[in-house]
C-alpha cells in the first residue's frame, strides 16, 4: 500500500534525514565533500572497495586469477560508505560516480583508473586472458550475461532488498512489485542453467563471478534476512545447484571475505594485502 498522507511537492528538495538506513550514503550531487588521500600498497593493483555484491565480484576475480597462477597480486582497501569515504577527493578522482568498487592499475607507464564492477571484470579478464573468451560466440554469450546482471540486479538490490529490509516502513506495493521481478529473474537463471554447469556455457567466466554475489547469495539465504524463504528460492533447483557449486570454489571463499568488517559469528578482512591474510579463515 502507498502512504495516504504523502503528496509529492511541486519541486523535490533533498532532506538528508529521510531515506532510511542508508540515507547518509547518497546525495543528489556529485563531487568530493572533503580532502582524503587514498592509501597505496606495494602491488600493481590497488582496489578501493567494500564487500557488497558489487565489491565481491572484483575480489573474487582477483582471487580466481591468483588461483589460476596469474601475477595478479593486489591490495584491497576498505571504503566505508557509512563514514562517507566514497566522497573523499582521492576516491572521486578514480570514480567520479562515488560508488565502489574502483581500481587503480599501476602496471603501465601511467596509472589507469577503472570504475564500475563490470568494467573492472572485463579489464582484468582481457589483461590476463582469463575467464572471458577473446572472440567469437563464447565471448558474446559471457558479455550477454554480464550485461544482464548489471541491468537486472538493481531490481533485486535497490528494489526488493531495499523495500523488504532497509526501507523505514514496509509497504505492500513496492515489496510485491520487486518480489515478482526478483522471482522472474531467478526463473531466467534457473532455465538458463538447466543444461549447462555455468551461466554462459561449459566454462566458468566473469559472468558467473558477477551474478553469484547477488543471486547466489540470495538463493542460499545469505542476503536480505529471510529473503530465501520469502522468495521460495529452493524451488529453483538449477540455480541452487549452481550457487552451491560456485560457493565451494576456494577463490570464492576467499574473495567474499575481503573489505568487510567482522561480525560476532564470522571473521572478515577489512583489508587484503597478501595470501597470508586469509590464514585461519578459509
Amino acid at each position: 500500500m502507498s502512504d495516504p498522507t504523502y503528496v509529492p511537492p511541486k519541486v523535490w528538495t533533498w532532506d538528508a534525514e529521510n531515506g532510511g538506513e542508508f540515507a547518509s550514503t547518497n546525495r543528489p550531487i556529485a563531487g568530493a565533500t572533503h580532502d582524503k588521500t587514498l592509501p597505496q600498497g606495494d602491488h600493481k593493483f590497488q582496489l578501493h572497495s567494500l564487500g557488497t555484491p558489487n565489491g565481491v565480484k572484483v575480489t573474487i576475480m582477483f582471487e580466481e586469477l591468483l588461483e589460476a597462477g596469474h601475477d595478479a597480486e593486489y591490495d584491497a582497501w576498505l571504503i566505508d560508505i557509512g563514514d562517507g569515504d566514497q566522497f573523499g577527493s582521492g576516491f572521486t578522482e578514480i570514480n567520479p560516480n562515488s560508488k565502489i568498487p574502483a581500481l587503480l592499475d599501476l602496471t603501465g607507464d601511467t596509472p589507469l583508473r577503472v570504475f564500475e564492477s563490470g568494467s573492472i571484470l572485463v579489464h582484468l579478464a582481457e589483461k590476463f586472458g582469463a575467464f572471458l573468451p577473446a572472440s567469437g560466440p563464447g565471448r558474446t554469450e559471457v558479455m550477454n550475461w554480464l550485461m544482464w546482471q548489471m541491468g537486472s540486479a538493481p531490481f533485486l538490490g535497490g528494489g526488493f532488498g531495499h523495500f523488504y529490509v532497509y526501507a523505514p516502513e514496509k509497504y505492500e506495493y513496492p515489496i510485491n512489485r520487486y518480489a515478482m521481478e526478483s522471482k522472474r529473474q531467478m526463473d531466467v537463471l534457473d532455465r538458463a542453467l538447466a543444461d549447462k554447469p555455468f551461466i554462459a556455457g561449459d566454462d566458468y567466466s566473469i559472468a558467473d563471478m558477477a551474478i553469484w554475489p547477488w543471486y547466489g547469495n540470495v538463493a542460499m539465504g545469505n542476503a536480505y534476512g529471510d529473503a530465501a524463504t520469502f522468495l521460495s528460492t529452493h524451488e529453483y533447483k538449477n540455480l541452487m545447484a549452481w550457487a552451491e557449486r560456485i560457493a565451494a570454489r576456494p577463490a570464492v571463499k576467499r574473495g567474499r571475505l575481503v573489505n568487510r568488517n567482522s561480525t560476532e559469528t564470522e571473521t572478515f578482512l577489512r583489508e587484503r594485502h597478501s595470501a597470508a591474510d586469509f590464514e585461519g579463515l578459509v
